[in-house]
């Protein structure tokens, strides 16, 4: 098991490294530049600007310092936008907003969507299968970008019930609907991978067996179908924690929450490349992280896969 982690370990470094390089290389190579507006600065302004941010050095000596910095000192460097403040200090105020309602859409997307899908297997073909098949398609036929307006309109114009937007500090009902709108799709996926990984399982061949013998069926569930049937599931939550826990652009703009996406909008509007680069390399290594850890896990539940 340890050294099935120290090669995944081996892995996930250089392609964090990788990771940076390109984002800096990519982010350079787009045509403009940060101090670039419609009435161009004097030459010899726009030289001094460069020279102070290090836009002045070739390519490859920023690039150094940049994965320098980012590294060793988890410094991702001043933003070009929001003057006096750095990417840090950016990440740093609008990341534990995106946490929080990432945070409760990953345990209620889960929690329901785990209990859905092994309660539509379990009543295969009856009214609680149809309604879950039901609901999953009709959840992912609804974005987050779609599911916004409608719970707007619904919640806050029609009935009054909650604020339109803001965030407040994260109190109850300001997180309602951001977390409604960013669950509910995973939800779906979450239920109809369970559903279908439980019928499965639930139809093979020691399950049967287990039956003939006389067991209960909680007892079959819990200690002989469980397990297997949430691989398949496990495998698809390392991503979906980082798409919820790094939220959604579309949820952000939406609901004015102050999270990640909304700095990151601003900053593609405004070409400050350092915020972007920044919010780039977070994505990129939680994404990196987290499948790491679900590896290890699955590993841990199924070892058959070491190797």
């Amino acid at each position: 098991m340890y050294s099935y982690i120290a090669r995944r370990l081996a892995v996930a470094v250089p392609t964090i490294l990788v990771l940076i390089i390109i984002s800096f290389i990519l982010m350079h190579s787009a045509p403009g530049g940060p101090f670039n507006s419609e009435r161009p600065l004097p030459p010899q302004v726009l030289a001094n600007i460069e020279a102070k941010y290090g836009l002045d050095q070739p390519l490859w000596k920023q690039i150094v310092i940049y994965v320098w910095n980012v590294v060793v000192h988890f410094d991702f460097g001043p933003s070009f936008q929001y003057k006096d403040r750095t990417v840090n200090d950016v990440i740093a105020q609008g990341f534990p907003v995106t946490l929080t309602y990432g945070f409760w859409s990953f345990i209620i997307a889960v929690g329901v969507g785990v209990s859905l899908g092994i309660a539509a297997a379990l009543r295969h073909n009856s009214w609680l299968d149809y309604l879950a098949v039901g609901f999953t398609i009709g959840a992912q036929a609804l974005p987050n970008f779609v599911m916004g307006p409608i719970l707007i309109l619904v919640f806050t114009l029609w009935l009054g019930l909650l604020p339109g937007g803001g965030w407040n500090g994260g109190q109850w009902n300001y997180v309602i609907m951001p977390v409604i709108a960013l669950s509910t799709s995973y939800m779906a996926s979450i239920a109809r991978i369970t559903r279908s990984s439980m019928l499965e399982v639930m139809n093979s061949g020691f399950i049967r067996t287990a039956r003939a013998k006389g067991l209960p069926m909680s007892r079959i569930v819990l200690r002989h179908a469980l397990k297997p049937a949430l691989l398949p599931t496990l495998s698809y939550l390392g991503p979906a924690f980082v798409g919820m826990v790094t939220g959604s652009v579309v949820v952000d703009i939406y609901f004015s929450t102050g999270g990640i996406g909304q700095y990151f909008v601003n900053s593609a509007f405004n070409r400050d490349y350092s915020v972007i680069m920044g919010i780039t390399i977070l994505v990129g290594v939680l994404t990196i992280f987290f499948n790491l850890v679900v590896d290890i896990l699955y590993a841990w539940i199924d070892p058959k896969i070491r190797y």
